[in-house]
């Protein structure tokens, strides 16, 4: 599939048969334990489209944690047979992320579902074929899919104004302590697996389906596991190179992740992404952006919140998710080619 018509060609992801309006979202948390997890209910706490209404964590020190905010504490069984719950959230351990998915479309619930959404391709594939079917919302825990400074880089691809793009490159390293390295050394994948999927997500909705991923998964760290931990993809296309670096052993590593994109008209650089910094550098004028070096001023951005009031959009019948069930099984395909799974 040529790059440029891969955002046109996927199916719209379908809209809750549930009339428009302002009415709080009733979600329940599915798993909390995830690193995103916490951030995903304080910001459902402090925002009116949502009411929490129940929430479950194998872990009873995590469930202790939330009861004593007064977040009600509902078994797996009683929360999907809730036909008052609109949304489930999972946000639990990543190896039970598509077991617990299906769960949640299989009763009926719209679902928001963390990365990564599976171990292979065929259990999300399943999920999002329920959801189809029940005409349900699945929106992917992929915390940059609403970043004001990627989305200003995939606008300016898309539109013709870095010229024909030739190469997309994105860092995403992590100073990872040796307590949690256990967590991620469980899959084959180790580091691209765990965090390498959020910039492959954009790169391949850019992009489209790849040619060829060649992954690189290294053990460097001088730890007593086998984690892949200082990890490359390469993604070939007709024409372009998509290029994926993730290591877990660099100092004050989050500071380095970047999201770049370059074309024959200039290169868009996103470097930090968090707290981001928005550059273009273009030979000639185009869309909004002057020729030569430009830095761009970027709204406030703050995780998970358009995430999450996109899905209250979605579940009320407001607006469509922008990224379509197509689209997501090309980025599962592609992450998991890329951790050699």
């Amino acid at each position: 599939m040529h790059r440029r018509s891969f955002l046109a060609a996927g199916l719209a992801v379908p809209l809750a048969a549930r009339a428009a309006g302002a009415e709080s979202v009733r979600i329940a948390f599915l798993g909390a334990s995830h690193s995103h997890g916490g951030g995903k209910i304080r910001v459902c706490q402090s925002s009116a489209d949502f009411e929490i209404v129940g929430l479950w964590d194998a872990d009873p020190k995590v469930r202790a944690e939330y009861k004593g905010q007064g977040i009600p504490i509902v078994r797996p069984k009683a929360m999907l047979e809730d036909d008052s719950i609109d949304v489930i959230a999972v946000e639990g351990p990543v190896a039970d992320h598509a077991s617990e998915g299906l769960r949640v479309v299989r009763a009926g619930k719209h679902l928001h579902l963390e990365k990564p959404p599976a171990l292979d391709v065929e259990s999300l594939r399943d999920i999002l074929n329920v959801a189809r079917s029940k005409g349900l919302v699945v929106q992917q825990g992929y915390m940059w899919r609403y970043h004001p400074g990627i989305n200003r880089i995939l606008e300016a691809a898309r539109s013709g104004w870095l010229g024909d793009i030739h190469l997309v490159h994105a860092t995403m390293h992590k100073t990872l302590g040796a307590d949690a390295r256990p967590a991620w050394a469980q899959f084959r994948g180790g580091h691209m697996f765990e965090l390498s999927p959020h910039v492959i997500d954009p790169l391949v909705r850019l992009l489209g389906r790849p040619n060829r991923v060649t992954p690189f998964l290294n053990k460097h760290g001088e730890f007593d596991d086998t984690m892949a931990d200082n990890t490359a993809a390469v993604f070939e296309y007709s024409g372009a190179l998509g290029i994926v670096v993730g290591a877990s052993l660099a100092g004050n590593g989050s500071r380095y992740r970047s999201f770049e994109v370059h074309g024959t008209n200039g290169v868009a650089t996103l470097r930090p992404i968090e707290d981001p910094q928005l550059s273009f550098n273009l030979v000639e004028a185009a869309g909004p952006y002057p020729k030569g070096p430009h830095n761009v001023e970027l709204p406030p951005y703050e995780r998970y919140v358009d995430d999450m009031a996109a899905l209250a959009a979605a579940v009320r019948g407001d607006k469509p998710l922008h990224v379509s069930f197509d689209e997501d099984i090309v980025v599962q395909e592609a992450v998991i080619t890329a951790s050699g799974m």
